[in-house]
Parts: structure tokens; C-alpha cells; sequence
């Protein structure tokens, strides 16, 4: 079983954080889960490390305002406070010893975000990374599979509503209307095929998310644009995926993140949306322990 602890953030908000593996691990794995979900979204590849990589410590954590997180005051409801976020968590549970950041869709974007806002913190850190159905230009290919018209169209509603949601404070979505929505749900998270576990586990997760993070993190999500801070990383071991029927950060997302990161190993998923690591859980574990396993061969312990 992990252990379970508290972070406290410097404006009070308590972010409830799993890990297991050796406190004093020489690499750590972070995986940060995406928008209005929670760390229990990357059970599989932790049950994956845990079994192949004994010697890593694994932590997850539950954004602000997400999960079994405390709800935040509005204004901190930015990719900004995220990536400050994830430096408090990386010095109060893996002070030590180097990390491999795994983000999936807003975990991606706010590992960027890190790097742009902490850069001495970060290149004294990180020395692995893998991005999962992310983006690192916004808004910028999100067409929800559909044509340009009607995607600007669903985009200005999705504004209108989350700035509504934005103002409801940490109210949850009701059960009972996202019984209803799994249909749409499922449309829009995944692709070909669904284990009815995994939407199950999506509409859990959702239920959990504060209105105020639901509708607040909406613009700032839109707006990010971090290729120039990827650009500066090109040094180190990475991989992205994506999958072709993803409705959010289609391949496009995954192309540009690549090719400002030549070394970074492209996977493009057929059939596969934007839920990878639930979808495709082998494909994305295999990526992961391609990166651990770099930088555990070049780590002063097992290295030469």
C-alpha cells in the first residue's frame, strides 16, 4: 500500500499526496494527472513501476482543488500555480536523488510550466520526461474532432460555462448528472474502445473536482504556450504519446513537443483517445521504463 501524506501549499492548500518506494530512492518518478481527474487515473503504470522498478520511488498527488485536494481561491487557478505546486511537492516527498516527470494532458503542461518558472530548480532535478496526450500551445489544435466552424462554436460555449463553473466555489459536479453525461464523456475522453472500468473511474474522478477547478483552470489551459521552454530541454531523455483519435491534444499536439525535442521518442497510438494510459497502458509504461531506464544506466549507481 502507498504512503499517504499531506503537502501544505504557502496559501494553505493541502494537497494529498501518495508515494512508495525507498524514501532515499536515487530516482524518483512524478506522474501528474490531467484536468478535472486525480492520481488514481495512472494506476496502471504505478502498479507497473512498483513491480519492475523496486529501487524508484513513485509519487502521485491529487492537483489543488481535484480529488482528495483542497479546494484553492480562485486566482490560483493557473498552470502558474501548478508548476509552483510541483516544486513544493518535489522538496517535501523526493528532496533528494534525480526525477522523471510523467504528464498526462494539464500534468503535461504543468511540468512545463515548472521548467519555465523554476529553471535552476528544475535543470538541478529533472533528468527524464514523458509527456501523454499534452500540449504545449494551448488551445491551439483543439477542434474536438470536428470541423473548424463547429469547434469555435463549442469552444465559446466551454468559455461562457467555465466561467460560470469558475464562480461556484468547491461545490462538486452532481452524481447524478454526470451519470447522465458519461455518454458525452466517453465521447470526448476516449477513443475506439472504453473498459466501462476506466469511464467509470473518469466520472469518479470528476465528481471530486471542485466547480471552481473545473471552470477555473479553463483559461489558463487555453492560453499556455511553452515551445521555446521545451526547446532549452532538449538534452534530456524524453518521450511523448498520443493517440490519432484523440479529441483534445490531437497528433499535431504531440508533433511539436517532438520537434523542438529531437531525441524525444514519438508514439502515435491508432485508435487510441485521449485517456492513453488507461487506454493503451503497455504502450505508455513501455515509453515510461524507456526513459527510467536511461536514466538509471546514466545515474552514478548503476552507471559505469
Amino acid at each position: 500500500m502507498p504512503d499517504r501524506v499531506e503537502v501544505r501549499i504557502p496559501d494553505d492548500v493541502r494537497l494529498h499526496v501518495e508515494t512508495s518506494g525507498p524514501a532515499d530512492a536515487e530516482v524518483t518518478a512524478v506522474l501528474l494527472h490531467g484536468w478535472t481527474l486525480d492520481g488514481r487515473s495512472w494506476h496502471r503504470q504505478v502498479a507497473a513501476l512498483r513491480e519492475t522498478y523496486p529501487s524508484v520511488r513513485v509519487v502521485t498527488y491529487d492537483a489543488r482543488g481535484h480529488g482528495r485536494s483542497s479546494c484553492m481561491a480562485l486566482p490560483t487557478a493557473t498552470l502558474a500555480q501548478l508548476g509552483d505546486d510541483l516544486a513544493a511537492v518535489l522538496d517535501s516527498t523526493a528532496p533528494t536523488g534525480q526525477v522523471v516527470l510523467v504528464g498526462h494532458s494539464m500534468g503535461g503542461m504543468t511540468i512545463m510550466e515548472y521548467a519555465h518558472r523554476h529553471p535552476e530548480h528544475f535543470a538541478r532535478r529533472t533528468a527524464g520526461l514523458v509527456f501523454v496526450s499534452t500540449t504545449a500551445e494551448g488551445h491551439t489544435h483543439t477542434v474536438y474532432g470536428l470541423s473548424p466552424r463547429i469547434a469555435r462554436i463549442i469552444r465559446l460555449a466551454e468559455t461562457t460555462g467555465a466561467g460560470v463553473l469558475a464562480r461556484c466555489g468547491s461545490w462538486r459536479p452532481p452524481r447524478a448528472l454526470l451519470r447522465a453525461l458519461r455518454p458525452s464523456i466517453r465521447w470526448m475522453l476516449f477513443g475506439e474502445r472504453c473498459d466501462p472500468a476506466d469511464i467509470r473511474l473518469v466520472t469518479s474522478a470528476v465528481a471530486r473536482a471542485s466547480l471552481r477547478s473545473i471552470g477555473g483552470f479553463r483559461a489558463s489551459i487555453g492560453a499556455q504556450h511553452r515551445l521555446e521552454t521545451l526547446a532549452a530541454l532538449a538534452h534530456l531523455p524524453a518521450a511523448a504519446l498520443v493517440g490519432d483519435r484523440d479529441r483534445l491534444t490531437p497528433p499535431p499536439c504531440a508533433e511539436s513537443i517532438a520537434e523542438v525535442l529531437p531525441a524525444t521518442e514519438l508514439v502515435v497510438c491508432p485508435g487510441a483517445g485521449h485517456m492513453l494510459m488507461m487506454e493503451r497502458p503497455e504502450e505508455v509504461n513501455t515509453a515510461l521504463s524507456g526513459v527510467l531506464r536511461r536514466v538509471l544506466d546514466a545515474s552514478p549507481v548503476h552507471g559505469c
